[in-house]
């Protein structure tokens, strides 16, 4: 390993000993960490952009074809609570139809993530929210596409 590796190994191991200490679960840091849902769609479909009463922002990316969720992207500016629920919400929806995404609830996003600290629930909701907006923009004909 090199020296780099091992400076961004150890800060790792500090920022999930800092998020365990906070009442995160192990699988939920580790989607905090991975972020492998973060980022833009060029070509989506469906752009929808919320910001939630505590400041978080989330912008999401769908991409459907013939009904059906082919992939999703999201940026969020926010806590690790937020970004945890958003990666794990583009994880549920994809591959499902915009009927079966709009079925997500909270709860679902939370058994996925095991444990956040009670003050961060707000974050399921908004991820939630922010999908539930993208689909009805979407379904409406009157959402924002990708460029």
């Amino acid at each position: 390993m090199s020296e780099v590796e091992e400076i961004i190994e150890t800060d790792f191991d500090s920022v999930r000993e800092l998020l365990s200490g906070s009442g995160y679960s192990d699988k939920a840091i580790t989607y905090f960490i991975d972020k492998k849902n973060m980022g833009v769609l060029h070509d989506a479909d469906q752009v929808t952009e919320l910001t939630g009463v505590c400041g978080d922002t989330m912008k999401i990316y769908l991409k459907v074809e013939e009904g059906r969720i082919k992939d999703a992207k999201i940026q969020v500016v926010g806590c690790p609570g937020a970004v945890a629920s958003a990666m794990v919400a583009m994880d549920l929806i994809k591959g499902k139809t915009l009927d079966e995404a709009k079925r997500l609830q909270d709860r679902d996003i939370f058994r996925v993530l095991e444990q956040i600290p009670d003050q961060k629930q707000h974050c399921i909701r908004l991820t939630n929210k922010t999908l539930q907006k993208a689909i009805e923009e979407y379904q409406s004909g009157n959402g924002q596409k990708g460029e």
